[in-house]
This record gives C-alpha cells, structure tokens and sequence, in this order.
C-alpha cells in the first residue's frame, strides 16, 4: 500500500493505493498522524486505486475522523469508494460517519 500526501490550499489530499490490511495499516495511520500533527485536519482521502480495506484499516479511518472533527477542527470525506468499499463501509455501519463524494474534485470543493 502506497500513501501520497498533497497539501492543497484549505484541506490535505490522500490517495491511497494498494491493500489496506492489517499489515499496512500501520503505515496509513502513521501518514495520518504526520499529517494531522501539523495542524492539518482537513482530509480527503482518495480510495480510488484501494482494493480491499480489512476491519484494521477502518478503524485507522474512524480514529482519523474522530481525531479530526475533535474540537470542530476538521474531518475526513472519502472519495473514490467502488462497491466493493462501499459495501466494506456499510456491512461495519460506518457510512454515516463519512461525507463521500464520487470524485476528489467534489471533496475538495465540499471545504
């Protein structure tokens, strides 16, 4: 699984490619806190080129979202979600705790 981080001018975009499992969750929480450490809490993530996402990278997602929209600083929006996330998303109950949009320009747009 690979991370890019780009600062754009009101949020942070991340996209995500590869598995996100247990093995590479990890790494997707520590590019996270990299980020967030900054004072970066603004966050899209682009899923577009993620293939499977387990139980361990959801909940590196719903700490990103809880850490983020702590003290109404920020939050995570998703983009990119083909069914087979989406029905990972949905199948946890963790749709409603998400903004998602079809394309990151829209989730851009949204902040």
């Amino acid at each position: 699984m690979d991370v890019i981080a780009s600062k754009l001018k009101r949020c942070v975009l991340l996209a995500a490619s590869g598995r996100i499992d247990s093995s590479t969750a990890p790494k997707l929480q520590s590019v996270v806190n990299e980020v967030t450490d900054e004072g970066n809490y603004k966050l899209v993530l682009d899923m577009t080129n993620v293939e499977f996402i387990s139980s361990a990278g959801l909940w590196v997602l719903v700490n990103a979202q809880k850490k983020c929209k702590r003290f109404n600083r920020g939050e995570v929006v998703l983009t990119g979600l083909n069914k087979r996330l989406h029905d990972a998303f949905d199948l946890a109950g963790f749709i409603p705790y998400f903004k998602i949009f079809d394309d990151s320009t829209q989730a851009v747009g949204s902040y």
